[in-house]
């Protein structure tokens, strides 16, 4: 039986997945930092948070499989060289971005962030806060991410809607067309987006799409920054209009003198999404699987790209 050669991004990965088959042979090799054209590779694992940019690294190298550590795939067909197949980190972090949605929608809902603002200057400063029971919530998108959003807000009391690409029926309810966006958007205190980023999602909330959102509802984004257009976004929140929770944002990182950093009603996480202690054991889990699925010869999950 061929020996397969499993290329992971750092020792600890290594140390974790050491011994899993006798056929297996796993290293550390990060393809930006190793001069040698002639390592074959059978699965190669990406370092976490790299863009597609990165994927130049693997020219002219010997990977059959690229396996990325992160949910997102735009602008990799871009770079990725030619005859490698690409999977994405399906599993990894669906679950925890629908926590962070869920923190940054309460942090809003109910002035968390305000009044951390008032502790840091010893006031108790008492307002009313426009709450999340009751509410109406539109979830843009409803792969992954959207039905972990969609778990976490069904304990809330709110009046859950969702819209997506295709019509389906999910655990939460019916999800509606893309189409039918703007119907609900005017009917939502809350708009969470979800969606991958695409050609279709680009720029998707634009000026007419936060335009058609009600007075004082709360944007949050989860998904990529350029799902929103940003200067439509800075021009809605600065009059104060509708309030903004951003865990990514367009540019990325956010340029220390950008106005997104002054406004008020805008809360700001710096793409942490993913970024928790789950994700060791997720991402581990997951290469695993690829590893069990190549020993077996049957082709590897998740596939975004192929040959």
């Amino acid at each position: 039986m061929k020996q397969l050669k499993i290329a992971v991004p750092d020792e600890g990965m290594r140390q974790r997945l050491g011994g899993v088959e006798p056929s297996v042979e796993v290293f550390v090799w990060r393809p930006d930092s190793d001069p040698d054209p002639n390592c074959e590779v059978d699965l190669a694992v990406l370092p976490y948070m790299v863009g597609p940019e990165y994927l130049t690294n693997l020219n002219g190298r010997r990977v059959q499989v690229v396996q990325s550590q992160m949910l997102g795939y735009d602008r990799v067909g871009e770079f990725l060289p030619a005859g490698m197949t690409y999977c994405n980190a399906v599993g990894v972090h669906e679950s925890s971005t629908g926590e962070l949605a869920l923190g940054l929608i309460l942090a809003c809902q109910r002035g968390i962030a305000v009044f951390r603002d008032h502790q840091r200057d010893r006031r108790w400063k008492r307002h009313r806060t426009p709450g999340l029971a009751g509410s109406r919530v539109l979830v843009v998108g409803a792969g992954g991410v959207g039905q972990q959003v969609a778990a976490r807000l069904a304990g809330f009391d709110v009046e859950l809607s969702m819209v997506a690409r295709t019509v389906r029926t999910s655990p939460y309810g019916q999800v509606r067309s893309m189409a039918d966006i703007w119907d609900e958007l005017g009917r939502a205190d809350v708009v969470v987006l979800a969606v991958p980023l695409t050609e279709e999602t680009r720029g998707l909330a634009d000026e007419k799409f936060l335009g058609a959102m009600r007075d004082n509802a709360l944007l949050v984004n989860v998904s990529r920054g350029p799902v929103v257009d940003t200067d439509a976004l800075v021009r809605e929140v600065t009059t104060g209009r509708i309030r903004a929770a951003l865990d990514v944002v367009d540019p990325e990182p956010l340029p220390s003198e950008h106005p997104l950093w002054r406004c008020g009603g805008v809360l700001i996480t710096p793409h942490v999404g993913g970024e928790t202690g789950s994700m060791t054991g997720a991402a581990d889990r997951l290469v695993l699987d690829q590893i069990h699925r190549l020993a077996q010869g049957k082709p590897p999950a998740h596939i975004v790209f192929a040959p």
